[in-house]
């Protein structure tokens, strides 16, 4: 089963989130960073190249050999369905459109969801809004793992294991931790990609829709750029909770490795966070970092420290304003 982890807790807290105070700090210090509050326009452009370039790649594929299918799905388009994930994140911000037009950023993200095969866009909305406002929460951040995936994963085996499984295990553990009933834009958004799997596969045929979905869970789980599933807050590094990456996937995963700059910012677009970065330089240069995600998913594996035990967690307080 190889190692165990040294771990069998989470890492328990009692002190507030860190982003909070430090945004008030930086933006006392460097209040031109609010200049860079708003939206990328060019980045609703970006997203439906990249929609646009998986439909064409579904004829490129309707044909293929079952092993170029897994191939193609996990070199190309997965991580075509990867990035539009993490565009689905920037949306989940308001960062398309703007906060002014929510309905705008909520459908551009059911269109980009469009090729990933499974609906989430608006669900992931709420919980990942939760995510920031309540990090480390018992019960609302549905991004902590639940001691039952702690304990079953707790070797090299089975943290191999769980790494495969992320894409099941972030999909259902919010329905666990914290259901919620289903929006109507939770139903327009299951709905419509419903209809659109239909389609490929009455059109296009089995194997497009296997490229389709079967990227999208490909690269969720042991591949490069899952490596940010990771890198963003597993401690690895005692008493700090949010880590960047700093490294080349950042090109094509909006910024997203900038994550202590985009929780201390959250209205900035994820391609201003290098210069949020720059301008308050000495607060992030010398905290804990990533600059590959690869070695992030080998340590996380192979170091017996670091499990989904490795986590920050705070006593469930209730909900606030």
């Amino acid at each position: 089963m190889g190692g165990q982890v040294s771990r069998t807790d989470f890492e328990w807290t009692y002190t507030e989130e860190p982003h909070a105070s430090r945004r008030k700090e930086i933006l006392k210090k460097y209040p031109e960073i609010k200049k860079l509050f708003g939206y990328d326009p060019n980045f609703k452009w970006i997203v439906t190249a990249m929609v646009l370039t998986q439909f064409a790649m579904f004829f490129v594929m309707k044909d293929q050999s079952w092993l170029m299918i897994f191939l193609v799905a996990y070199c190309f388009g997965g991580v075509i369905n990867h990035s539009l994930m993490l565009a689905i994140h920037e949306i989940a911000h308001n960062l398309a459109f703007g906060h002014s037009r929510p309905l705008a950023n909520r459908l551009l993200g059911i269109f980009a969801n469009l090729p990933i095969g499974f609906p989430f866009s608006v669900i992931f909305r709420g919980y990942h809004l939760e995510h920031h406002k309540y990090q480390g929460d018992d019960i609302l951040d549905a991004d902590i793992p639940t001691y039952l995936e702690a304990k079953l994963f707790c070797t090299t085996l089975g943290k191999i294991v769980w790494v495969v499984l992320q894409p099941f295990f972030y999909g259902i553990r919010p329905m666990f931790t914290n259901p919620k009933p289903a929006t109507s834009l939770e139903k327009i958004n299951t709905a419509t990609q419903l209809v659109f799997n239909a389609l490929v596969a009455y059109y296009l045929g089995g194997r497009v829709l296997v490229y389709m979905i079967g990227g999208s869970l490909l690269a969720m789980g042991l591949h490069p750029v899952a490596g940010h599933f990771i890198s963003e807050h597993y401690m690895f590094k005692k008493g700090f909770e949010t880590y960047s990456y700093y490294g080349p996937l950042n090109k094509i995963t909006f910024n997203v490795g900038y994550h202590n700059e985009h929780h201390d910012f959250p209205y900035v677009p994820g391609s201003k966070l290098p210069e949020v970065k720059r301008i308050a330089a000495e607060y992030y240069d010398n905290l804990p970092q990533h600059h590959s995600w690869t070695a992030v998913l080998y340590d996380f594996i192979t170091d017996p420290d670091i499990g989904p035990y490795a986590r920050i967690r705070r006593k469930h307080r209730g909900l606030s304003s």
